[in-house]
């Protein structure tokens, strides 16, 4: 296809026709693709092009000339700008039925277009919902800020409501800040690696309050650090502060270097009546509403009797598998990482569960030794990162043969794909979109998958 004569800086208007995965316009010239900042279907706006490729280009919404019904007014469009929020214009039961939609298109690209996708699962409230943050820092006009970047860019947006985050964070943040500019510290030059601070991080428990604060620094040496601790833990909410190194000019915030600067090393939160310690590294899903929803959906997908040998693949913490335990026989964890599994045993502890063990190790080594030692699972729980699940565990899956695979995930198309090759061994339930992100393109899906006879 040739690309038609269009050159980045140009004005043009179009109409929009479909929104993308990543809630952008998509708009048509000629047949070529554009996808298109601040636009909704059914809306003609007058753009201008910010970037041509050999096959798509971008642009973005400079006027709306026809409005569509569904544009929300009342948020402030530095939301969408810097990405926080991308669907933030949309009105939000038109965000749940964009989701339920780009479910149906990432099953039916991969043939399953008889897999029966049921409503997105919405939020009463769906602002203020994020228990973690990680504000960058920069100096900016000689004073310390935080904010956060337009999209696509390192370009430091000051911000201090950050709509999806739990308003307390939101003001710890700009506690910590003007507690930093009392003491001169100053925030990280990117360009020219100098300063110090470079994110604020805060985690703060939705059950019990409890807060950590996390100073990720370019340097250890801080002055006034044991001031400047002194005055962020008079915050009696604040039950942990941490001092991180990174010297590492990187998109990876945390550098390996963790201090304990005052108070414990972890803050406790709850998750469907059971307590968990959760460190600076913990993962930990950040919509604690949306997450007992989540996994409540996923413990009834289980269908458990109290008989069953479970399993849970990429357990983190254990937040899943204890979660279900008391409807289990014997639950076993699987995870890569040290820490974790040390956390999810102290967490199994924590709430008196004696009938879960936790194993460091990738799942499909695991399940593979099971299988040369018969020895069987009933059900398996899977929540893998992004990527969905890799080729040798699906080739492990077929060989141990669960008799059921409750099956959460954070990319439906990765979902979509991983379904498609289990569909020769598996039928596929219904296929349940969750909305653990809010405002944003993110979407959680639960599948239940059971053995074929």
């Amino acid at each position: 296809m040739d690309k038609p004569n269009l050159k980045k800086n140009q004005e043009v208007e179009l109409q929009i026709e479909d929104l993308s995965y990543e809630g952008k316009g998509v708009a048509k010239v000629d047949d070529f693709t554009l996808f298109v900042d601040n636009a909704l279907p059914g809306e003609t706006v007058k753009a201008v092009i910010t970037r041509i490729n050999k096959n798509f280009g971008f642009a973005k919404a400079l006027d709306i000339i026809k409005e569509s019904q569904y544009r929300v007014h009342d948020i402030d469009a530095i939301y969408a700008q810097t990405g926080i929020a991308p669907l933030s214009h949309l009105k939000y039961d038109k965000q749940l039925e964009f989701k339920h939609d780009q479910v149906v298109t990432d099953l039916s690209k991969m043939g399953l277009k008889d897999v029966t996708v049921n409503k997105t699962l919405g939020m009463e409230s769906p602002f203020n919902y994020r228990n973690k943050a990680q504000v960058p820092v920069r100096q900016v006009n000689g004073k310390l800020t935080t904010g956060f970047y337009r999209r696509r860019s390192h370009e430091l947006v000051p911000m201090e409501n950050f709509l999806i985050q739990d308003p307390k964070i939101d003001a710890e943040i700009i506690r910590v800040r003007d507690i930093l500019r009392k003491y001169n510290v100053r925030g990280y030059d990117e360009q020219n690696q100098k300063g110090q601070i470079k994110t604020i991080m805060v985690r703060r428990a939705y059950f019990t309050g409890e807060m950590m604060v996390v100073l990720v620094s370019r340097t250890p040496d801080i002055s006034h650090y044991k001031d400047i601790t002194n005055e962020i833990l008079a915050n009696s909410e604040i039950k942990s502060l941490y001092l991180n190194i990174n010297s590492k000019n990187t998109n990876v915030i945390l550098g390996q270097k963790m201090t304990l600067l005052g108070g414990k090393k972890y803050i406790d939160d709850k998750i469907l009546g059971h307590t968990y310690r959760i460190s600076p590294r913990s993962f930990y899903q950040v919509n604690p509403v949306q997450t007992q929803n989540l996994y409540q959906l996923a413990i009834d997908e289980a269908e458990l009797t109290g008989n069953e040998k479970v399993v849970d693949a990429y357990s983190g913490i254990g937040t899943i598998g204890l979660s279900l335990a008391d409807k289990a026989k014997h639950v076993t964890g699987i995870e890569i990482i040290e820490d974790a599994v040390k956390d999810a045993d102290q967490n199994a502890k924590l709430n008196n569960i004696t009938n879960t063990d936790f194993v460091v190790g990738k799942t499909e080594d695991v399940l593979d030794e099971w299988a040369k030692n018969d020895i069987s699972v009933d059900v398996l729980m899977v929540d893998p990162p992004r990527k969905g699940l890799a080729n040798s565990l699906i080739d492990s899956l077929k060989n141990i043969r669960p008799e059921k695979i409750v099956y959460i995930s954070c990319n439906p198309a990765t979902l979509a794909r991983d379904l498609s090759l289990l569909n020769d061994t598996y039928e596929i339930g219904d296929v349940t979109p969750v909305d653990m992100f809010p405002m944003t393109n993110h979407i959680e899906c639960v599948t239940q998958l059971k053995l074929k006879k």
